[in-house]
């Protein structure tokens, strides 16, 4: 009985040691590889400002306003600029329409000189671009030409701009 003691005691000394001096782990290393990828999405974001003409006298009136755009960088975009909600118009001839139904025509230009129309023609009368990732602005260049003879009235118009990327 005593070595049943005796054994069940060193059984009890060892184990009490391996777990205060626990034994060095053997390291052991191994490799693998995760896959990582994202899509990045070209999207563009396009705002306009108001072309306040003030107050037509029959003389020739010009104005500027823009459009802003804002794109994922490296995108190619193309704005273009619809006739207008005035009756009869077109992006040559667009028309102000006043509260009694009279219209007054004026043109959008893509350039200073006022010469190049701009229309909704995609390679043809649009404004071409590539996006640097910040906020682009682009100036549209308005006129209301000379020699008209509106009723007095408030005139006004809402022409669409369209972004295609």
């Amino acid at each position: 009985m005593l070595r049943r003691n005796f054994r069940k005691l060193s059984l009890a000394l060892a184990f009490a040691t391996a777990i205060n001096h626990p034994m060095p782990a053997m390291a052991a290393s191994g490799s693998g590889s995760i896959s990582v990828g994202s899509n990045v999405l070209s999207v563009c974001l396009v705002f306009g400002s108001t072309i306040a003409f003030g107050s037509y006298n029959m003389a020739q009136l010009d104005q500027t306003g823009s459009i802003s755009v804002i794109c994922t960088f490296g995108t190619s975009y193309n704005v273009g600029l619809d006739a207008g909600s005035g009756s009869g118009a077109t992006t040559s001839v667009r028309k102000l329409t006043g509260l009694s139904g009279d219209t007054l025509s004026y043109a959008l230009y893509r350039n200073s000189g006022r010469s190049s129309i701009w229309g909704s023609n995609v390679g043809t009368d649009t404004v071409a671009g590539t996006a640097n990732g910040l906020l682009q602005t682009l100036t549209v260049y308005g006129r209301i030409p000379a020699g008209q003879a509106p009723k007095a009235d408030i005139y006004s118009d809402t022409v669409t701009v369209t972004l295609t990327y």
